[in-house]
Formats: structure tokens, sequence, C-alpha cells
């Protein structure tokens, strides 16, 4: 839910600075644009609305996304968490088998209220205006079953010459109906263009001709579409009265760029009679929450004055003002998509692992995990064949909490901040929450008690930037250290799926990354956790704390059995405080006892 309204806070943000440069534009060059280029440039604001809530990770484009966000910009404190290295707020799982599962919190300095609160009055928001476009177009629908087919042939003949004339080869259905008082157009795929009913009567040809050349113009230039897609705008960011005011404008610069499209295939004659024309309409009923859906000739008379002085004032555009135009718009759109990924990062958790799931086997285990919520993934490879449970949890990243300790061992060791001979550090006497912490550590003790002083050390060590460049090689969740670097896998920026840890944990055995052996032996070593005649059980537990509730437990591992290695990966989740890594470590056992794997 927070990301949702991180979503919307951003690209809320940046759509209203848009529009104010969009306006400062149409301001400072309104002598060097068209009226269609005043009104085509609104179209660019698709572009942040599409960068913040399209799925992008569909398009393969997470490499770019991780550079953007291994920048130095990104490099500060994750929002709204805060470390705390008390007791109050630290616990301590039972040890069973050597399994231990020390874990400190991060406080949340915004409350899970609040975001429901925002989140619902947003969405009760959305409703409200969902309803009042459901119902906009539900009364459009009344005025079409209403309307009845005009059997006159001089207005018919009339249509397909105008038809002809703007370059409309679609099938526009001419009706009439009482329920309106100015014409109106309306239909994507079945467009229609409705009169007034007295409209034959009170208007000659050649005033009616202006009528449907105006309506044609909108079905050329998809008017109706525009409008559906600002009415989505509208229903987004209905608290946002900048969006509400940019909505007024694009439908003030909709009718004068359809004016001046009428007028240029008129001569000169042609333009008092268009003017005159939409003179007739200025006081006509005007239904503004039904021509938000269906555009027509008429609008209020503030717009009918404005449009009258356009056309007394209106002359062709040269040939050098719509090249001008066109690199106006150009050059403000290259720039907003250089831009767009940036929005992208800021909006996007990129929190889902796009797994194909080709060579899965998916099964029911929720016997196991009883009232908590949990996914397990089991990988064979030698039948190179996955056993999932929950695949929707199981391709979900989340923080890794203490399960990362596993690659930063390796990368301290990679980079010679520690030795596999030489690997103790010296407590500096801060008092920790847990009494195993408050000693002298080696890399087999940090990693058996999780100490976290350990590991803050060898990262500080390591460096930001060759820790990232280690997190791109072996490609580790999202590979996202733009959080603290005290804690960005503790419930902050870095995430990684069941999936994903199964998958490096193989990688890892097998050294695929080409680390020296006796480095990955000192981890193997040390993540050693019982052994028996049939194999020997290695992993690492990790439990993520928020306000001092256990809301996520790992337990991920592997287990030796001769030839054979199975990999394995639970993760639980449960907001009252009963997801710890010993109670994930202690369901994996059921399973793989069951399994008959361990």
């Amino acid at each position: 839910m927070d990301n949702m309204l991180l979503r919307i806070l951003v690209s809320t943000i940046v759509v209203s600075l848009l529009i104010f440069i969009i306006l400062l534009i149409k301001k400072l060059l309104n002598n060097h644009m068209t009226v269609k280029a005043h009104y085509h440039i609104w179209y660019l604001l698709c572009i942040p609305v599409l960068t913040a809530f399209l799925p992008w990770n569909y398009f393969r484009l997470g490499e770019g996304i991780r550079y953007l966000k291994s920048l130095h910009f990104f490099h500060k404190e994750a929002p709204f968490y805060s470390k705390r290295m008390n007791g109050v707020d630290a616990s301590q799982a039972p040890n069973s088998d050597l399994l231990h599962d020390f874990t400190v919190s991060v406080n949340k300095s915004t409350p899970d209220f609040v975001y429901h609160t925002l989140f619902t009055v947003w969405f009760i928001g959305v409703a409200l205006f969902v309803g009042a476009a459901v119902f906009s177009t539900y009364k459009i629908y009344k005025i079409r079953n209403s309307a009845v087919a005009i059997d006159d042939q001089k207005l018919n003949n009339l249509l397909e010459a105008c038809k002809e004339m703007v370059g409309v080869k679609r099938n526009i259905r001419l009706r009439e109906t009482s329920m309106i008082s100015s014409p109106i157009t309306f239909g994507i795929f079945q467009p229609y263009i409705f009169l007034p009913s007295k409209t034959r009567e009170e208007f000659s040809l050649n005033e009616l001709k202006y009528v449907l050349m105006h309506e044609l113009h909108h079905h050329k230039s998809k008017d109706l579409f525009v409008n559906y897609v600002m009415w989505m705008f509208q229903i987004i960011y209905w608290f946002n009265p900048v969006v509400w005011y940019a909505s007024k404008r694009i439908r003030i610069d909709r009718e004068l760029a359809c004016d001046a499209s009428v007028l240029n295939l008129l001569d000169e004659s042609g333009y008092i009679e268009y003017g005159h024309t939409i003179i007739r309409f200025a006081d006509k009923k005007y239904d503004s929450t039904l021509k938000q859906i269906a555009p027509g000739i008429g609008g209020t008379n503030k717009q009918i004055k404005q449009r009258i002085q356009f056309i007394a004032s209106y002359s062709r555009d040269s040939l050098v003002l719509k090249w001008k135009s066109k690199v106006i718009c150009a050059v403000l759109g290259i720039v907003l998509l250089f831009l767009a990924p940036i929005t992208n990062v800021i909006a996007s958790p990129n929190d889902v692992y796009q797994f194909s799931g080709k060579n899965a086997v998916y099964e029911d285990l929720s016997s196991y995990f009883k009232d908590t919520k949990g996914s397990f993934v089991l990988y064979d490879p030698s039948k190179d064949q996955y056993q999932i449970y929950n695949r929707e949890m199981s391709e979900q990243r989340i923080s890794p909490d203490s399960t990362y300790k596993i690659y930063s061992a390796v990368f301290a060791l990679e980079s010679n901040v520690i030795s596999p001979n030489k690997n103790k550090q010296v407590w500096d006497g801060e008092v920790y929450p847990f009494s195993e912490w408050n000693q002298n550590q080696n890399l087999e003790s940090a990693l058996s008690r999780s100490v976290n002083w350990y590991f803050q050390n060898t990262d500080r060590e390591v460096g930001r930037k060759q820790l990232q460049d280690y997190f791109h090689k072996i490609k580790y969740g999202n590979e996202d250290l733009s959080g603290n670097l005290d804690n960005y896998w503790m419930e902050s920026s870095l995430k990684i799926s069941p999936i994903e840890q199964v998958q490096l944990l193989y990688k890892l055995e097998e050294n695929q990354w080409g680390f020296k052996e006796e480095n990955i032996k000192a981890v193997k070593k040390a993540l050693l956790i019982d052994e028996q005649r049939n194999g020997r059980l290695y992993g690492k537990t990790g439990t993520g704390m928020v306000n001092g509730k256990n809301v996520n437990g790992w337990f991920i591992g592997f287990v030796d059995k001769g030839d054979d290695r199975f990999y394995f990966a639970i993760n639980i989740q449960n907001k009252d405080g009963q997801a710890q890594g010993s109670k994930a470590a202690e369901i994996a056992k059921q399973i793989l006892h069951h399994k008959k794997i361990y």
C-alpha cells in the first residue's frame, strides 16, 4: 500500500511540475507555436503517468533502473525507517539445533494507519469520480437510444461531402435527439454525431456544413480518445487542483485546434459565417459534465468568446511556424523521455521477480504454514526442477534481513578485508541487545550469531561502490543499496525473492562467479548447522522486525547428500509479530523431512 501511495505521490508531483512547464512554454513561446501545437503539447502528460504505473519489468528495463539507483544521487537514507540498537526493541527466538535468530527492530516513523487512511480517502475519491464518469457515459447512451436517424437526403449528402473535405473515411452515423441543446459527437468504435431536434429548422444547410465539419474534425483528431484519457487523469488525481485546471485548458485548446482545422479548409469569406454559427450556440444550455466525454461545437460563453476572438484574428500557419512547433514539442518530449527513468526509479520498487516457471512444479504445502502466510522453494539440480509453494509470494521481492550476510561475508573475503584464516574482529565495547554480540567475533561466530556490527564493519571497509559492483555481478534481487550502508538489508532498500535466494545459493555452491575456492569453503563451513549420517544441513535464518514486531522470517540453505544437493528457501510473513527466522526453519525442516531429503 505504501508503494502505491509513493507512486501516486511521485507521479502527481511530476505531473504538476510538467503542467507548470507546459503552461510556461505556452506563454513564453505563444507566437512560435501553432494552435494545434498548443493542444498537442498536452499529450506529453502521459509520459510520467505511464512511467509511474506501467509494469516496466516486463519490458526488460531493469538494468537501466538499477544503474540509476547505483548513482551517488540516490545514496541516501531509505525513507520512513530508522535503526534502533537497544534492548527494548530486540528479540531472540528459541535457539534450536544451532539455529540462532538474533534481530533488532527498525521503526517506521509513519504508522500503518496513516497509510490506510490516506489510501482509503484516495480510493473513495477515485470511486466517486469513476461513478461520475459512469453516470456521464450512461447519459450518452440514453441520448443514443433516444436519437432517431435523420432521413433528410440533402443533409446526409452534405455529411458525405463534409467527410470528403475533412478526410474522414469511417462510417459516421447522424442522429437527432431532443435531449441536447447543441451538437455533440460520441463513439470511438462506432462514431455518432448528434444534432438537437430543431437544428434542421433553425439552421441553413451552409451553417449545418460548419457544424458537421467541426464534429468530423473531432473524430479525425481522436479527441474522444483524448477525453477518456483526461477522465483517467482526473480520476487518479482528483485531489490535485493543478490537474483540474489543466483539464479545463486542454478542452479550450482542443476546441481552438478544431476551429483552426475547419478554418484551414475555408476561404476568408467563410470565416465570418463559421464564427456566426458558433455564436448561435452561446445562449444554449451547456452540460459541462457531458462535454468532458462528448465534445461538440458548443461551449460556455467565455469559451465561445475566446474562440470568436481567435477566428477574428486567424491567419494560416506558415511553414516556419509549423517547424518551430514541431521542434518545441520534440525537444520537450525528448527531455521527458530522459527524465522518465528517474521517475520510475523513485516510484517503482522493482519488487517482483519475473520467473518463467517452465521447469517448476507447484504444490500445496499450506498445512505446514497454518496461521501464517508464506512460500517455499526447493531446487533439485539433478532434475533441474523447482518445487514451489505459493507462486506469487515466491516471486515477491522482500527484505533479505540477515540472510544477506552470507554474501556480505563473501564480498569481504573477496575484497581482502578479511581472509579465511584472519577474520577476527574486536568488540569495541558498545553494549548490544545480546550478550553473544558483546564479545570478539570471527566469521563463523558472526554468521551463526548474526552479529550486525561485524558485517556493518566489513561493509564499510569494502565500500559502497565495491559492494554495489558485487551485487550487480551476482544479480542479487533488486540490487538496490540506496538505503543507509548500516541497514540497507534490514527492511530497507535491498529486496530479494525466495526463488532468487535459491538460485543464488546454487550459483554460490557451484562458484559460478569465479570467486576464490577457499573463500567459498570458509563461508560454507560457517553455514553448517547439522551433520547426520545421510547428509549435512547448511543454512542461515533472517528475521525482519518492524516497530517491535517480527513481520518477516527467512530460512535459506541447502542439504548436501553425497552427490546430491537440494537448495531451499522459505519465507513467512505475519503482521502480528509471529514471523521469525527460527519458525521458518522449523517449517522448512518439517517439509524437508517429509520429502525424505533431510
